[in-house]
Parts: structure tokens; C-alpha cells; sequence
């Protein structure tokens, strides 16, 4: 079995693919003070209730944008699994040109995503990854990766309103019946649901202007699936779009 590791800023997300198909998915919140052993102990306990030993993973990508993590995963990885995995950095191959002015410095999860969205989608395609920030990974149509924009994420703003205020409380995200709040929480929803929404559609259309055509927008990250019900603005929905980039990118390297 392959086992494809997204370590986010807010969660670690596992994918495990038998063959192409990618079968469990788990998330694990980030957090960069535990020790090898500590995730190790999530992770086979999870494993273990889909009735998946230690031996059956026997090769495991990853990709990081919490650089700290990278060595405690890569140690539980050689510790508990005997792998040394993949990890998507300089010098891996992934097939795609980016066309940045320094393209060092694009995180490993927007290259992961660009290979997959285009492999899945063609081009020109735009990836709108909400989590803890909102990229837009924008795919020409020959497959290159050209740039994009960076804004905080719905659940930041969220945070930044309850911490940076005396009076707003930390809200759920869930659809507003209307756009006029009648009363705090109500209010506050309206504005994170309706306004992330209004800047994706903002944003994608600025994008768009600048490409000259159309492009497949595809929604992914911790909260695509909540946002893409506010808009029609998507034309896929993919969660898992970085687990089967990670997929392919070991593929490709092997």
C-alpha cells in the first residue's frame, strides 16, 4: 500500500491508495511540540481499525509547509515502517515548469496540487485551496504552473475577529439563511460565508481577465467542500486533490 502524508499548517492529512484508488483518508491536527512516537501511535491505532498492519504500507510520499515536521515524520517513517520516504522538494520531478519569479520559494502543496489538477483537469486551470490560507494555483493551459494569489483563510479571518475583538465570540461555519444578520453570530456568518465566497468569484474573475479565457475552478482543502455550496463559482470539488498529486508525484519518481 502507498501512503501519501499532506503536513498543513493545520492538519496532517493521510491518504492510503491500493494501486490508483485512493481508499481511507484521515486527518491529525498539526502540531509541531509532538514527538515521532506520539504520531506514530495516531497513526497505526487509525491504521489498525481499517485492518492495516505496519507491513502492508510499503511506500509513502509526503509533502510539508511545516518545515519542523519534516524530520519527526521522516524519523517515525524510518522507525516504525523501515521507509524513507519521498519528499516533494527541489529536484523532484513532477513534470510541470514553474513559471515564477523565484520558484523556490512555491510551497511543496501547490506544486502537488498543480500536477494533479492538471493531469485531472487540464488547463488553464485555477486551484482554490481553502485552509488555513486561500491560494489560487493557477495552471496555463499547457501545464505550467504561472503564479496565482495568497489571502487568508476563512477560519484565520474567523480567529482574528475573536481574538483581535472584545466582544465577537469563535462562530461555526454554516450557511446563512440571509445576508442581514439580526444578531451577532448571525451577523459574523454572513460575513465569513457570503465575503469568502465574493472574494473567491472576485479573485477567479481578476485571474481569468488576465488569462484571456475561461479556466476550471476546482475547490480542495479543509473547507472547499463548506464554501463551494455558497457559490457557483466551482466546477469540481476535490478534497483529496493533494493525496493524488503526491500519488503521481511518486510515480513519477520511482
Amino acid at each position: 500500500m502507498f501512503l501519501a502524508i499532506d503536513i498543513g499548517n493545520t492538519n496532517v492529512t493521510l491518504g492510503i491508495f491500493e494501486g490508483d484508488k485512493l481508499r481511507y483518508t484521515w486527518r491529525l491536527e498539526t502540531n509541531i511540540h509532538k514527538m515521532p512516537d506520539e504520531y506514530a501511535t495516531t497513526m497505526i491505532s487509525l491504521f489498525q481499525l481499517r485492518k492495516i498492519a505496519v507491513s502492508d504500507i510499503t511506500e509513502v510520499a509526503m509533502c510539508s509547509t511545516v518545515p519542523p515536521l519534516v524530520p519527526i515524520f521522516i524519523e517515525l517513517l524510518n522507525n516504525y515502517y523501515k521507509i524513507n520516504p519521498l519528499v516533494v522538494g527541489p529536484g523532484i520531478k513532477t513534470g510541470i515548469r514553474v513559471r515564477m519569479d523565484n520558484p523556490k520559494e512555491v510551497g511543496a502543496d501547490r506544486i502537488v496540487n498543480t500536477v494533479a489538477g492538471y493531469r485531472l483537469y487540464g488547463g488553464p486551470t485555477i486551484i482554490v485551496d481553502l485552509g488555513t490560507a486561500t491560494t489560487f494555483d493557477t495552471i496555463s493551459k499547457e501545464g505550467d504552473f504561472i503564479g496565482g494569489a495568497i489571502a487568508p483563510g476563512p477560519m484565520t479571518a474567523a480567529e482574528a475577529l475573536f481574538l483581535r475583538t472584545a466582544a465577537l465570540p469563535r462562530i461555526q461555519f454554516t450557511h446563512p439563511q440571509k445576508a442581514i444578520g439580526t444578531n451577532t453570530i448571525t451577523a459574523m456568518q454572513s460575513g465569513i460565508m457570503f465575503g469568502y465566497a465574493g472574494l473567491v468569484e472576485g479573485v477567479v474573475a481578476h485571474i481569468e481577465k488576465e488569462l484571456g479565457e475561461k479556466a476550471s475552478v476546482v475547490a480542495t482543502g479543509g473547507y472547499g467542500e463548506i464554501f463551494a455550496k455558497e457559490t457557483n463559482i466551482f466546477k469540481f470539488v476535490n478534497p483529496d486533490i493533494t493525496l493524488i498529486g503526491l500519488s503521481m508525484i511518486y510515480q513519477m519518481n520511482k
